[in-house]
C-alpha cells in the first residue's frame, strides 16, 4: 500500500431545514425558564452544533449502512473501514482519520430579526389517566446555517476513495435522518451545501482532490427535504 502523510480540509454549510434541538444543561435554570435548552457557545451565547454530535451520528449511520442492520454492536467491534475513520478505544486504542470541529452559526445578521432559537410547547399524555405533562423545548430555528469543518488525515493513498465513498454515504443518509433529538417528530432535518476540498500543499494531486470533491457533491445532489 502507498503510505504517506498529509491532511485535507473539507468545509461546507449545514442548512437547518426544521427546528433542531441539541440539548444543553438546564441544571441551573431559573424558575420559568425553558425545560430543554439548546447547547450554546459560552462566548457568544449563540447555538452551536458540537463536533461530537456530528461524529457520533455519522459513525452510527455509516455502521448501519456497512453492516446493513439497525441494532449495532459496540463501537470497538466496528469493521475496519469505520474504525480507521472514527477511531477506537479500550484495549486497542486507535486514532481516527477524521477530526471534527464544532459548528458555529454563520447567518447571524439574517436571523437577528427573528432570533436564533424558538420555544416549542409540547405535551405527553398518559394513556391510562389522560393526564398531560407539558414541556418547553428550545430549538434552533429553520433557516439557520452553520459552518462545517472536517480534517481528514491521509495515511494510505489507495484507501482515500473508499474512505470518502463511505463518508459521502453517511452524509447522504444523515440528510434522510435527523441531527439532535426528537427526530421522529420532525426535528433536526438538515442538508449540506457548498462543499470545498482544500488539500495541504502538495499532499495529493489534482486527480485525487477532484475525486474527493465529486464524492462530496453527491451529497448536495441527494437532498430529500427541499423545504
Amino acid at each position: 500500500m502507498s503510505e504517506m502523510y498529509g491532511k485535507i480540509k473539507i468545509t461546507a454549510d449545514i442548512h437547518i431545514k426544521t427546528g433542531m434541538h441539541i440539548g444543553g444543561s438546564s441544571a441551573f435554570s431559573a424558575i420559568g425558564s425553558v425545560d430543554n435548552p439548546v447547547i450554546r457557545d459560552p462566548i457568544t451565547s449563540q447555538p452551536i452544533i458540537p463536533g461530537s454530535s456530528l461524529k457520533g451520528k455519522l459513525r452510527t449511520l455509516m455502521a448501519r449502512n456497512i453492516e446493513q442492520r439497525y441494532i449495532l454492536h459496540p463501537p470497538n467491534d466496528d469493521k475496519e473501514e469505520i474504525k480507521r475513520l472514527f477511531g477506537a478505544a479500550g484495549k486497542n486504542i486507535r486514532r481516527g482519520r477524521l477530526q471534527f470541529a464544532d459548528c458555529y452559526l454563520k447567518n447571524t445578521e439574517e436571523l437577528k430579526a427573528v432570533g436564533y432559537t424558538e420555544v416549542k410547547f409540547e405535551n405527553t399524555i398518559n394513556r391510562s389517566t389522560s393526564q398531560a405533562t407539558p414541556r418547553q423545548i428550545e430549538r434552533v430555528v429553520r433557516g439557520a446555517v452553520f459552518s462545517f469543518v472536517l480534517i481528514y488525515d491521509i495515511e494510505k493513498l489507495d484507501e482515500i476513495e473508499e474512505d470518502f465513498s463511505n463518508l459521502s454515504l453517511a452524509l447522504r443518509t444523515l440528510q434522510m435522518d435527523y441531527l439532535g433529538g426528537h427526530g421522529s417528530r420532525g426535528y433536526g432535518k438538515v442538508s449540506f451545501r457548498n462543499f470545498s476540498v482544500q488539500p495541504m500543499a502538495d499532499c495529493v494531486d489534482k486527480e485525487i482532490a477532484d475525486l474527493i470533491e465529486e464524492k462530496l457533491k453527491e451529497v448536495e445532489q441527494d437532498e430529500p427535504f427541499d423545504i
